[in-house]
């Protein structure tokens, strides 16, 4: 094994273990070792949370283990992105996803993990945050043409919202455009057909998972 590829190794299973300083450090020196940005992401940090997500559908991980691992996640992807900024300059303009937690609904921590996941996926995420309006939608989706917007409601008394902003966006002829997919503690599949969304989640992992089915399925 070199000592590069024991690098991106150390790297995965500090992600896993959710050490975010020992992941920054370790991108640190991969970079140093004359690794790509990309490499770094690729075999070290989503190599890491790709198993993450095994553990987590297989119950040998819980929701707060992974949320430790997904910021550990965060702080290598954010010592990453100038390069990869720089390294995408002048190739395909990366998938655009906006995401927000529904009006009402002040929950957003899973509605993040969500955003984090996306990030390490390529996604260029725009989080609204939560309690947002349904013309907040709107207006997102009207100015930055996502192929991905994202709802998220934990409340069942919020659930409803999800209906009336996707009626928002058909309304401004908005909704054709764009792959919409909702999740959240009470949302279910049938939920999500019913309310005229493309897809539902259940977890973060999924979501991802979910996310690039959809938009390969649409041709987006």
């Amino acid at each position: 094994m070199s000592e590069t590829h024991a690098t991106l190794v150390e790297l995965a299973q500090k992600l896993y273990a959710g050490d975010a300083p020992g992941v920054l450090a370790l991108c640190k020196r991969a970079l140093g070792e004359g690794l790509a940005a990309r490499e770094v992401l690729d075999a070290g940090l989503l190599a890491g949370m790709e198993v993450v997500g095994r553990d987590f559908k297989a119950g040998e991980l819980f929701l707060p283990e992974i949320i430790v691992a997904a910021r550990a996640m965060h702080a290598g992807i954010e010592e990453l992105r100038p390069l990869l900024a720089e390294a995408a300059s002048g190739a395909a303009a990366p998938r655009t996803a906006v995401l927000g937690t529904v009006k009402g609904d002040l929950h957003d921590i899973g509605k993040k993990l969500v955003g984090i996941m996306l990030e390490g996926a390529g996604f260029r995420v725009l989080d609204l945050g939560h309690d947002v309006a349904p013309e907040r939608f709107v207006e997102a989706v009207r100015v930055e043409r996502p192929q991905l917007v994202g709802l998220s409601a934990l409340l069942s008394t919020t659930m409803p919202m999800m209906r009336t902003t996707i009626a928002e966006l058909e309304r401004a002829g908005l909704a054709a455009g764009t792959t919409i997919l909702v999740g959240g503690a009470p949302v279910t599949a049938a939920w999500a057909k019913e309310i005229g969304a493309h897809g539902f989640a259940p977890d973060a992992v999924s979501a991802v998972e979910r996310a690039r089915e959809l938009l390969a399925a649409r041709g987006a």
